[in-house]
């Protein structure tokens, strides 16, 4: 498949559950956990797709997706945003930064892959 995921959250067994399911579907995977290193990361793995966390240490995901939505290189990037916080305000904030998709936490797996293969094609 060669498609790369780049899954920044930094709840180790979120990381783990997601790293194991995009795996088994063929996914590379790679993780990081700092909000204030983020983009940095991005920028250097040039992923196809990735899965962002609103609540990070350091920056917000939400901070996160609007720099990358700013610049030319990331601005297309497709971002699928998790989060714990599923208040509607969360939603709208999200879309209007430029989210592809938007994930309420818990979450089911199924969701998460099929969003991510939906964004992998893209």
């Amino acid at each position: 498949m060669d498609k790369r995921i780049l899954i920044i959250e930094d709840e180790p067994n979120i990381v783990e559950a997601l790293r194991y399911i995009l795996s088994r579907d063929g996914y590379a995977v790679d993780t990081h956990s700092d909000g204030s290193t983020a983009i940095k990361t991005i920028e250097k793995r040039n992923p196809d797709v990735v899965i962002l966390d609103a609540m990070l240490p350091n920056r917000s995901g939400f901070d996160i997706l609007r720099d990358l939505r700013a610049a030319e290189q990331t601005a297309e990037l497709p971002v699928l945003m998790l989060t714990a916080r599923g208040q509607k305000k969360d939603r709208e904030l999200a879309e209007r930064y430029g989210a592809s998709r938007f994930i309420t936490k818990p979450y089911s797996n199924t969701e998460v892959l099929a969003c991510v293969r939906e964004l992998s094609r893209e």
